[in-house]
């Protein structure tokens, strides 16, 4: 082939920012939209918007996920840690500490990059699918690693594993700072489990007369995070997943708005925009739709977990919904997916 791929998805943006493009609609992240959400940092009043990193404690919301493992490196065999320097000079008077983590990137408040999310799809138009990511980039070439088939357990380290392309480097060398646009769905549902539809969500954006623009990152509040925080790390496993509000992924209008509208990244304080957990109707090709569409097909990055509350509140207060938004990623090469400690200028 001359192309990686012939057939794109339906719907896609493949090849819409270029053949090798690894960014997707980051790349509505323009100069121009970095000055339209610099306007709106009207009083430089900041908001963090990440969760202390080791929230939500323990590992009942996703249990191949653990909390931050947090140790000291070694000197000479010793710990690094409130180590006198001068241990073996005496005229020497520094002590130094020096440590280490051992991190699961998608723990806590997090981006999920590109290559998150792939699918089967018959992108070489030969009637077999394989497997691909956003753009048409491979599993097992762009995107490599151990597959599926090879045993082990929760305490198995898959060497080897890397992206190749789509790696949320990409991401992070864009600086992801933009204009953010807060949709606040706790205001008018609550904090009970809803699943909100495309109705639902227009008629929250006409009473608080919300407008979503290209290249904008659009951010939805449901309290989730605010109920994590209040947890203090001790969880119990109907109310992750049981409280406040999700989109409902299956509302092909409310997929289609997330094409029609865009945004350049897709941000919730819930657990992954969607519900992960939700039952699959048997007519169902896909356990998350929404991540495929976002991801997969448009190239929209998902923010998850992130910390909206403190925001809202003030943008309530305010009668303000938009904001500067900055919010790189790590730049780890070769990643799936990051934490993150987005900041909000008001």
């Amino acid at each position: 082939m001359s192309k990686r791929w012939v057939n794109r998805p339906e719907g896609s943006t493949w090849g819409d920012f270029g053949e090798d493009d690894e960014r997707g609609r980051i790349n509505l992240l323009t100069e121009e939209k970095v000055r339209q959400g610099i306007a709106e940092a009207k009083t430089g009043k900041n908001f963090c918007l990440s969760l202390p990193l080791d929230y939500p404690g323990k590992r009942l919301l996703n249990p191949r996920r653990f909390p931050p493992r947090h140790f000291a490196t070694s000197r000479g065999g010793l710990a690094n840690f409130n180590f006198p320097l001068g241990m073996n000079d005496p005229r020497l008077l520094d002590v130094v500490s020096d440590d280490s983590v051992l991190l699961c990137l998608q723990y806590s408040t997090q981006w999920d990059s590109l290559c998150h999310i792939g699918a089967r799809f018959d992108a070489d138009g030969d009637g077999e699918a394989e497997v691909v990511y956003y753009n048409g980039w491979r599993g097992g070439e762009d995107i490599v690693g151990p597959t599926s088939e090879q045993p082990g357990n929760e305490h198995t380290r898959y060497e080897g594993t890397e992206a190749k392309r789509l790696g949320i480097e990409n991401m992070a060398e864009t600086c992801v700072q933009g204009r953010g646009v807060l949709i606040d769905i706790e205001k008018h549902f609550g904090r009970e489990r809803t699943y909100v539809t495309y109705d639902q969500l227009m008629r929250i954006m006409e009473a608080d007369k919300i407008t979503v623009e290209k290249g904008d990152m659009v951010l939805l509040h449901t309290a989730f995070t605010k109920v994590i925080l209040d947890l203090e790390k001790e969880p119990d496993e109907h109310t992750l997943h049981h409280a406040c509000c999700v989109l409902d992924s299956r509302d092909e209008r409310l997929l289609n708005w997330i094409t029609d509208s865009g945004l350049a990244a897709l941000i919730a304080d819930n657990y992954g925009v969607e519900d992960p957990h939700a039952e699959i109707p048997e007519d169902a090709t896909l356990q998350m739709p929404l991540h495929h569409h976002c991801i997969f097909k448009l190239g929209v990055p998902l923010g998850e977990l992130w910390y909206l509350h403190d925001l809202a509140l003030w943008l309530r207060e305010a009668g303000r919904s938009r904001f500067l938004l900055t919010a790189p990623p790590l730049r780890l090469p070769g990643v799936v997916g990051s934490p993150a400690t987005p900041v909000a200028t008001v």
